[in-house]
């Protein structure tokens, strides 16, 4: 079976085109405005209109307020949810029920006793995302370029699906997979050649890695 693939923090057409054309699974549109990818919703219905149904729509959004969400999904019809923020179980409880969509929540991780906090978000969100820990002089809770120890996850006695992310490149994503047994992989800023800026050949890079790390394990 291949490793999903998703690209996240899409700002234009040709980091999208080439996540479609070389096999990403989901596109992510990052809707936090403190983000280097940040990008209106109604410009990323834009960018997705042509979208094959096949690639899932991917909104991030960090400790979001309903009205928030509202206004984006007005704008933007979304597969997916993703939480990037503090938010609770509780809250994302709150959020699939009141949207009705599936939701990606992100965790971080440093040590083996994050890992097992995040159990806490079993049967409450559809996804999983375990992301590096932020540090308290970080800005942002995601998109920082940094990996954790991915041997931790391997450790993982959960049953929700999970995905990678956090510092994966073309050069190490295949590594990752086989350290910590991911079965879906997030890039971001692996994959730029300035910030918010894709590339398309490292995107197609990526996702040749990606799929080929999963090929041979199932």
């Amino acid at each position: 079976m291949s490793v999903l693939a998703k690209i996240c923090g899409i700002t234009e057409s040709d980091g999208l085109d080439a996540a479609v054309e070389h096999g990403a699974d989901f596109v992510g549109f990052v809707f936090y405005t403190a983000s280097p990818r940040f990008i209106l919703p109604a410009a990323a219905a834009e960018l997705a209109d042509a979208l094959p149904d096949e690639v899932t729509k991917v909104g991030l959004f960090v400790d979001p307020t309903n009205a928030e969400l509202e206004a984006a999904l007005s704008e933007f019809r979304l597969d997916l949810i993703q939480l990037h923020g503090q938010e609770s179980v509780e809250r994302v409880d709150d959020i699939r029920l009141e949207f009705g969509l599936p939701v990606i929540k992100a965790l971080g991780i440093a040590t083996a006793a994050d890992v097992t906090a995040a159990l806490a978000y079993e049967d409450h969100a559809d996804w999983l995302m375990f992301d590096a820990k932020p540090t308290p002089e970080d800005t942002r809770p995601g998109g920082l370029g940094r990996s954790f120890a991915w041997h931790l996850l391997q450790d993982w006695r959960g049953e929700t699906p999970w995905i990678l992310a956090g510092g994966l490149t073309p050069e190490n994503v295949a590594l990752a997979v086989e350290a910590s047994g991911a079965g879906a992989v997030d890039v971001s800023s692996g994959v730029e050649s300035a910030p918010g800026i894709k590339d398309p050949a490292r995107i197609a890079a990526f996702l040749k890695a990606a799929k080929n790390a999963g090929a041979g394990r199932w």
